[in-house]
């Protein structure tokens, strides 16, 4: 249930910014598959990734954590 919220929070960030899948990818050198499959909550992002994601969106890791984890 965390996971799905945080692949909820993803998608919902990344549309906000205005960028498509491959937009962020380009932004994270995370490949558009390995994205979508975080944002359907099919694989859960490394720390690492959630650092580049965090940068990509110009946002602090936080808000894409916060509250998501136990």
């Amino acid at each position: 249930m965390m996971q799905e919220k945080l692949a909820i929070q993803l998608k919902q960030l990344r549309i906000e910014k205005g960028y498509s899948l491959e937009d962020l990818a380009l932004k994270t050198r995370i490949a558009s598959a390995k994205l979508a499959r975080f944002e359907s909550d099919e694989e859960v992002p490394s720390e690492s990734a959630l650092l580049l994601l965090s940068n990509a969106l110009e946002i602090p890791v936080s808000n894409l954590v916060d509250g998501i984890q136990p």
